[in-house]
């Protein structure tokens, strides 16, 4: 018994030994292969920074690509707020809402429809400019400057078709300029906010005639459901139906688009 007892704290002994000096082994080596053996591994990095322009041309093309990635980021309050969207966008939501079916149809739906209507309303518009500016600029006929003035005609007119004297007036006398001889002297900054509201406007008395037949069918059907003493059914429930079937009997999205869109001749 005692020779076996001395034997494992003998062998006890030789492992507390060998464990410390593969530790350092190990260690060493580690060290070895991180410091000398290996290259160390380069990681690329990026750097932003603004060097002296040797070439003027360089420093133009720069800022000219900002001013356009200006524009783009630009572009849908442009296509919303100077087109035709706006007024169509609002009268198709007011028409959900007066019919009473809530998400039918969905958003996606109804602003899908009125981008593409705004698209056929104003393709003579991008045609004039796209013959009185674009092209001529690409051929090198026409300057940039006179590019622009000949792109800003044609929209100009759309919009001055479409806006009213009252708020031309309106604006005109907040920006605290010159009573215009002609449409021609009034600033765009002062046309674009005035055919903003004009739209709207438009948009908002579309709408409320679109609400006057629901509404009296609404009455209608509340008024006979309070005299059957049917109080806890929902009036909406059983207008429905009825506002649906009035809405296909009269071809109600023909009347509603080609109202629109002939509004705008």
């Amino acid at each position: 018994m005692k020779d076996k007892c001395e034997g494992r704290k003998s062998k006890l002994s030789k492992l507390l030994i060998i464990v410390p000096v593969l530790l350092m082994a190990s260690i060493l080596f580690t060290s070895h292969l991180c410091c000398g053996a290996t290259p160390p591994v380069s990681a690329p990095y990026l750097t932003i920074g603004l060097d002296n322009a040797k070439d003027p041309g360089a420093v133009s093309v720069v800022l000219q690509i900002f001013v356009l990635l200006t524009v783009l980021s630009l572009a849908p309050a442009i296509l919303i707020m100077l087109t035709s969207f706006t007024r169509i966008a609002i009268v198709l939501s007011l028409l959900r809402q007066a019919m009473g079916t809530h998400n039918m149809p969905p958003n996606q739906i109804v602003f899908g429809m009125a981008l593409f209507l705004t698209f056929f309303i104003m393709t003579p518009v991008w045609q004039e400019v796209n013959e009185q500016a674009l092209q001529p600029y690409l051929e090198k006929k026409i300057t940039q400057e006179q590019a622009l003035e000949n792109a800003s005609g044609p929209i100009r007119k759309f919009m001055f078709k479409q806006t009213r004297e009252k708020d031309l007036a309106l604006f005109v006398d907040i920006a605290d300029i010159k009573k215009p001889g002609n449409i021609d002297e009034i600033p765009t900054s002062v046309l674009i906010p005035s055919f903003m509201i004009s739209e709207l406007k438009t948009a908002f008395q579309i709408g409320f005639l679109l609400y006057v037949p629901f509404l009296i069918l609404d009455m209608v059907v509340a008024s006979v459901l309070l005299s059957m003493g049917m109080m806890m059914l929902p009036p909406i429930m059983v207008s429905l139906p009825f506002k649906l079937m009035l809405f296909v009997l009269v071809d109600g999205w023909y009347l509603i688009v080609g109202s629109l869109v002939k509004g705008f001749g």
